[in-house]
C-alpha cells in the first residue's frame, strides 16, 4: 500500500530536509525508478556527472531503511524523501518492476547479512550475561552506592541554597549548576544531572522565577528522598524513582500484541545525543505507549515510523507507576496505512487526567492526550485550544507557540473543530498531530 505525502514527510529529520525533499518529489530529476517487493529505487540527477543511487527498504518492521550515494549525513536524505514522494504520488513515475538493479540488490543483501549477524551476536551476548548474574549484581550495588553519595551531596547543596536565599542563584549564574550537574554525572545519576542543569536557566526565565525555582528544587528534593528511602516505597513507585534517576531498567511487562497506530514522532537534540519519541495507540487495547530511540549527536536514531501508519507488533511495558514507556518487541508485518484514530476527550478531562497521573509520578512533565473537536484560538499574545462544545480551553505550551506546527494547525482548522493529539502538562498543551473532521488522514505538526 502506498503512503501519503504527509506520511513520507513525517520521516524528514528537520524542516530543511522536508522542504528539499518536497522539491525532489517530481519526475524531472529521476530516472530508472522502480518498485517491487517492498523496495523503491531510482537514480537522481545532482550537481555531479553521475546520478545519485537511492534505494529505500520498506519491508523492515522497525521502519524504512535508506541508502543513497550522496554525501549527506541526514537519514533520510532529501533524495530518499523525494523518491518516496514520487512513489506515493502513484502517477506511473515509479512503476512496479520485478528486477532490482545490481547496486540496490547488493545493499539489500548486505542488510540481510548484517541483520542475521546481529541476531546471532545478541543471542550469544544474552547467554553470556545470564551466565554471570553475580557480576551483574555487584555492578548494580556499586552504582547504587555512587547514586546514594550523589543524592546526599545534592541534598546538601539544595539546603545551602535555601539557607542562603534564592537570590544567590541569580548571582551565581550557570556555573554553580554546571558544577553540580557534573557531580551527578560522576555519581551515575543522569536524571539528577538533567534536572540540575534546568535549574540554571530558571533565574533568567522572567517574572516569577523564584517560585518556579522553588518548585523545581522541591521536586529534586522529593526525588532525592525517594531514592534514599526507596526500601520503604511500593515497588511500582520505587521503579518510577529509579527511572527518573536514569538508572537502566528492563521492559519486563507482559507483551501486548495490537495494531499500533503511530500518533507522533519527534526528536530532541542535545550536544551528545539525539532522542526520538514515538507515540503509539493500540486499536484493540486502547493504550497509548511511548517508544524511545537514541542516536549519537548529529545522527538520527535507527527506529523511524511514519505518522499515520499502523504496526502489527508486540509492546512490553517498562516498570514504574504511571509509566507509558514500552519496548518494541516482535513485529509481525511492515507498517501499513491506517484509517482509525484514537478516541478524543475534552480539554477539562485532559487537565484532570494529568492531575491524576501526578499522583503516581510527581515528576511527570506531561501525559499523552487526544483532544476531540477543539479550535485553535488566539488569546492576546498567546494561543489556546478551545472546546467547540463547551467553554473550557487549554493554553498551548510556550515552546509550541514558536513552532511552524502551530500555523499548520491553524490553517488545517480554518476556524472549524479538529482532533489533536499531543502532550498535556504543567507548561500547557503541545500539539503533535491533527486530524480534520472530514478525513481520517493524520497531519504531523512537529
Amino acid at each position: 500500500m502506498r503512503w501519503s505525502a504527509e506520511q513520507v514527510l513525517s520521516l524528514a529529520p528537520d524542516a530543511a530536509s522536508r522542504t528539499a525533499g518536497g522539491k525532489l518529489g517530481t519526475a524531472g530529476p529521476w530516472s530508472e525508478a522502480g518498485s517491487g517487493e517492498g523496495t523503491v529505487w531510482g537514480l537522481c540527477k545532482g550537481s555531479g556527472s553521475r546520478p545519485y543511487q537511492t534505494v529505500v527498504d520498506l519491508t523492515d518492521a522497525a521502519g524504512p531503511a535508506y541508502k543513497c550515494s550522496c554525501p549527506s549525513r541526514k537519514f533520510p536524505c532529501k533524495h530518499a524523501l523525494g523518491l518516496l514522494l514520487l512513489w506515493a504520488g502513484d502517477d506511473g513515475s515509479v512503476p512496479a518492476s520485478a528486477e532490482l538493479p545490481d547496486w540496490a540488490e547488493q545493499w539489500l543483501a548486505g542488510r540481510r547479512e548484517r541483520a542475521q549477524s546481529k541476531q546471532a551476536r545478541g543471542e550469544g551476548s544474552s547467554g553470556s550475561a545470564a551466565a554471570d548474574p553475580e557480576a551483574a549484581r555487584r555492578r548494580a550495588e556499586r552504582r547504587a552506592e555512587r547514586v546514594t553519595a550523589g543524592a546526599t551531596e545534592l541534598e546538601q547543596r539544595l539546603a545551602d541554597l535555601l539557607r542562603g536565599g534564592l537570590a544567590t542563584a541569580e548571582q551565581a549564574g550557570y556555573g554553580l549548576w554546571d558544577e553540580t550537574a557534573a557531580r551527578m554525572v560522576d555519581a551515575q545519576a543522569p536524571g539528577l544531572a538533567a534536572r540540575v542543569r534546568e535549574l540554571g536557566a530558571i533565574p533568567a526565565s522572567g517574572a516569577g522565577w523564584p517560585a518556579r525555582l522553588l518548585e523545581e528544587c522541591a521536586l529534586l528534593h522529593l526525588l532525592d528522598q525517594g531514592w534514599l528511602g526507596r526500601d520503604r516505597l511500593p515497588d511500582s513507585l520505587a521503579a518510577t524513582v529509579r527511572s527518573r534517576l536514569g538508572l537502566p531498567a528492563t521492559a519486563d511487562g507482559t507483551p501486548v500484541r495490537d495494531h499500533w497506530l503511530v500518533l507522533a514522532q519527534y526528536d530532541t537534540v542535545d550536544p551528545k545525543l539525539t532522542t526520538r519519541r514515538i507515540w503509539l495507540h493500540g486499536s484493540a487495547s486502547g493504550r497509548t505507549r511511548l517508544l524511545l530511540s537514541y542516536g549519537a549527536a548529529g545522527r538520527a536514531p535507527e527506529l523511524s515510523l511514519p505518522v499515520g501508519l499502523a504496526l502489527d507488533a508486540e509492546l512490553s511495558a517498562y516498570p514504574g507507576a504511571g509509566q507509558s514507556r514500552s519496548a518494541l518487541g516482535e513485529r509481525f508485518a511492515p507498517p501499513v496505512p491506517a484509517a482509525f484514530r484514537p478516541p478524543g476527550t475534552t480539554t477539562a478531562e485532559a487537565a484532570a487526567r494529568y492531575g491524576e497521573a501526578l499522583r503516581d509520578d510527581p515528576w511527570l512533565e506531561s501525559v499523552p492526550v487526544t483532544l476531540d473537536r477543539v479550535i485553535p484560538v488566539p488569546d492576546g499574545d498567546l494561543w489556546q485550544l478551545t472546546d467547540a462544545d463547551t467553554d473550557s480551553a487549554l493554553p498551548l505550551a510556550r515552546a509550541a507557540r514558536s513552532r511552524p506546527g502551530l500555523w499548520r494547525l491553524v490553517a488545517l482548522s480554518g476556524g472549524a473543530p479538529v482532533t489533536v493529539f499531543g502532550e498535556c502538562g504543567h507548561r500547557g498543551f503541545t500539539p503533535l498531530t491533527a486530524w480534520p473532521q472530514s478525513t481520517g488522514e493524520a497531519i504531523p505538526l512537529c
